[in-house]
């Protein structure tokens, strides 16, 4: 319940300073993808968009791109991870077939302690 109103503290102001962002920058920049145009806008052709576009675009490229460089950064935990999931799940059907092979009523965690070499 905490984390939903810190979320929504922040989400919102968050949220509305992006859209008295967007009012603020209303005016068209030409985009050009050459960096050997001219400087003079009116002599460079070019697309015409919206300044906060421009700038809501590259934000996104750059919060992709980072999610992008932290999966791959992450990998090498993500296979450790997987790697112990696997024995994990072994040793647990391996634990299971020894309770299920002894059998017995007075079958206590001493002796599959004992089985298992644990202590």
């Amino acid at each position: 319940m905490v984390n939903k109103i810190v979320g929504w503290l922040v989400l919102v102001p968050l949220c509305l300073g992006l859209v008295v962002f967007a009012l603020a920058n209303r005016h068209f920049v030409t985009i050009n993808f050459n960096p050997f145009a001219p400087g003079d806008a009116n002599a460079a052709p070019g697309y015409g968009v919206p300044m906060f576009v421009v700038l809501y675009v590259v934000l996104l490229i750059g919060v992709l791109a980072g999610g992008i460089a932290t999966w791959f950064a992450q990998g090498h935990h993500r296979r450790g991870e997987k790697h112990w999931r696997r024995e994990a799940q072994s040793l647990t059907g391996e634990l299971e077939k020894l309770r299920k092979t002894q059998r017995s009523p007075s079958t206590n965690s001493n002796d599959v302690d004992d089985l298992l070499e644990l202590r």
